[in-house]
C-alpha cells in the first residue's frame, strides 16, 4: 500500500524506531504491516486482531484506527477512497493509498 505521512514531525518520529519508542512507548510494526499490504482489505474483517483496524465514527468518520500499544492508536485516512462503493469489504479493497494523520489515544 502507498503510505504517506504529511505531518513533518510525525513522519520524523514514525520513521525513527528509537524516537517512536521514546515519544509513544510503541514500536511501529503496524506501520510496516500497512506498507506491506496490497490494500486495506488485508486487514479485513474490521476489529480483528492483532491490528483491530476499523473506521472511526462521529466527527472522525472517514478516519481509520489501528491498535498500537495501549492506549495509542495509529490514525490514517484514505487518499484514494472512491465514492459510491456501498459494500464495506469492496470499499476496503479499493483503498490502496493512505495518509497517516496521528498517533494518539482516541479514548482519552
Amino acid at each position: 500500500m502507498d503510505v504517506s505521512i504529511s505531518d513533518k514531525r510525525l513522519r520524523k518520529v514514525a520513521n525513527d524506531p528509537a524516537a517512536c519508542k521514546r515519544e509513544y512507548g510503541v514500536n511501529m510494526l503496524r506501520l510496516a504491516a500497512l506498507y506491506a499490504a496490497d490494500s486495506l482489505a488485508d486487514f479485513w474483517p474490521p476489529n480483528s486482531g492483532p491490528e483491530r483496524c476499523h473506521e472511526l465514527k462521529g466527527e472522525r468518520k472517514g478516519t481509520f484506527s489501528v491498535d498500537l500499544n495501549q492506549p495509542y492508536r495509529l490514525l490514517f485516512q484514505p487518499s484514494d477512497a472512491p465514492a459510491g462503493v456501498a459494500e464495506e469489504q469492496q470499499r476496503w479493497m479499493s483503498i490502496t493509498e493512505i495518509d497517516i494523520v496521528a498517533i494518539e489515544d482516541t479514548h482519552g
